[in-house]
């Protein structure tokens, strides 16, 4: 299978737009050749995955396209570094490690890159519409583009994500293409009276992205959200215990109005029923400890957390008042935090440990002070991996007993 190139295309392959643009449509047209797509399409949009440091050699790739003159040719937000440039004294890290960091930063910037410095950039004014192309890195990003909105990205990957930045174009192939978007595996919740807790959102994520392989998921029967960052939460639970980066709620999100139209009017190859036993098994996974533990911290916020959240915890914070000094930090994006202390919501709040965190996220960064005790979370995505990354014990509970918990010292959740 050949890639059809346009000529537009050909004359960036050979340097007509400079040597970063061609480097990167080199890159480009080796990725598409080995996915085996036909052809590459525009794209209104892009999300870098590529903020945090991980090494030189990222920094580097990223260096040589800036020194080439380079600029991405359509709106380009950023993931979260490794750095919060807002509240530079929070994060605890080497010289010798800061200095790359800030600099792989900069240098984003420096191609034209938006600082927005989220995982969330659906909370941005760059959201897209249903229908769009766009080549979007991060996980929860994609999951929740692909399937909330309706926008088409495939699962792009640090460097890939870029180098369509750099060129305005993407692969034809996957997700951007509406006949690999049909559902193929059927979830059956038997979620009949169920109350749209967030917590029943994670635990379908976690099963759903554990049991789908690379195939789409269609869930049936999951209660109407709250709103959609319940479906961020499912989404992101999904993205991290498999390889989702599309799901389909039926009578929910906008390419399943119906089951018929999830499935594009084929059979699912399986069909998987989820109780609620299964949910609680799945959440209980989440957690290493039992009620009673020590409360060292509380972490929310993983993806970001969104300005309708903020509403829902400012209240809880008020009215609990937890005064035991445990700090509960909230990671958010820079425009949500901007936009709620010009509101002057937050003001008072670190009276009762409150404290937010831009531009990263407390799993991946040097920032919470004590990791002896046990952290809450509300996230399945911060309580799956934070264990690993940061070797912290994690008790996951919905928000309110993660604030109740801060207040008592220890964890407590649900009725007890």
């Amino acid at each position: 299978m050949i890639l059809e190139l346009s000529t537009r295309d050909r004359s960036m392959l050979n340097g007509g737009q400079g040597p970063s643009a061609a480097a990167a449509m080199k890159i480009l047209v080796a990725f598409s050749n080995a996915v085996g797509a036909e052809s590459l399409l525009d794209i209104s949009g892009a999300h870098i995955d590529g903020c945090l440091y991980h090494g030189k050699a990222g920094l580097d790739f990223v260096e040589r396209l800036v020194e080439g003159g380079g600029r991405v040719q359509v709106p380009t937000t950023l993931n979260v570094g490794s750095f919060d440039l807002i509240h530079p004294g929070m994060v605890k890290m080497p010289a010798a490690e800061e200095a790359p960091a800030r600099r792989l930063m900069k240098a984003h910037l420096e191609l034209g890159c938006q600082a927005t410095f989220t995982c969330a950039p659906y909370q941005t004014r760059f959201r897209p519409d249903f229908g769009q192309q766009i080549a979007w890195g991060e996980s929860n990003a994609i999951v929740f583009a692909n399937s909330v909105i309706g926008a088409r990205t495939n699962r792009y990957g640090d460097f890939i994500d870029l180098c369509c930045a750099m060129t305005g174009r993407a692969p034809a192939w996957g997700l951007h293409l509406g006949e690999n978007r049909r559902g193929r595996i059927l979830f059956e919740m038997d979620a009949a009276g169920a109350e749209p807790s967030d917590s029943l959102f994670v635990g379908a994520g976690l099963i759903v992205g554990q049991a789908s392989g690379d195939r789409v998921p269609v869930i049936s029967g999951l209660p109407k959200p709250r709103d959609e960052d319940q479906l961020k939460a499912l989404g992101a639970a999904a993205a991290t215990t498999g390889a989702v980066a599309l799901f389909h709620a039926v009578g929910i999100t906008p390419e399943a109005r119906t089951l018929n139209e999830a499935f594009h009017g084929h059979a699912p190859e399986e069909t998987i029923r989820v109780t609620r036993a299964d949910i609680d098994q799945a959440l209980a996974r989440l957690s290493g400890v039992q009620d009673g533990a020590p409360l060292s911290a509380v972490s929310l916020g993983t993806p970001h957390f969104s300005h309708e959240e903020w509403m829902r915890l400012l209240p809880m914070l008020r009215e609990v008042a937890p005064g035991r000094g445990i700090p509960i930090y909230v990671n958010t994006g820079r425009a949500t935090l901007t936009r709620l202390r010009d509101e002057g919501v937050l003001d008072g709040t670190e009276a009762f440990g409150l404290i937010p965190v831009a531009d990263t996220c407390t799993y991946v960064t040097s920032i919470l002070e004590n990791l002896d005790g046990v952290v809450m979370t509300n996230s399945g995505k911060w309580a799956h991996y934070a264990p690993g990354n940061i070797g912290v014990t994690v008790a996951f509970a919905e928000m309110k007993d993660c604030i109740r918990s801060a207040a008592v010292g220890h964890v407590v959740r649900g009725g007890t």
